[in-house]
């Protein structure tokens, strides 16, 4: 799978209506290695945008995207409600 780009998470992260970090997958290893716990908060939604475009192991998955909803992360009742919606 390719990385999504700065114009796709961008896109992704108005449509969800969730905070920028939630994209992130904290638990990965990059994620630890560079940091990004305490870099996060200073950090613009731009600079994060960017730096989730450059590695695919930066974005938290699963990530679902659909015209209507963005969902990121699996949380089963929160799949079920947009996918009934559907």
């Amino acid at each position: 799978m390719e990385n999504p780009t700065y114009n796709e998470l961008t896109a992704w992260h108005e449509r969800s209506g969730l905070p920028l970090k939630r994209f992130f997958n904290t638990s990965g290893l990059l994620y630890k290695s560079m940091g990004l716990k305490d870099k996060l908060p200073q950090m613009s939604e731009d600079e994060m945008l960017k730096l989730l475009a450059t590695d695919g192991m930066l974005v938290k998955r699963p990530l679902l995207v659909s015209d209507d909803f963005v969902l990121v992360g699996f949380k089963e009742a929160e799949w079920e409600s947009c996918l009934k919606a559907q």
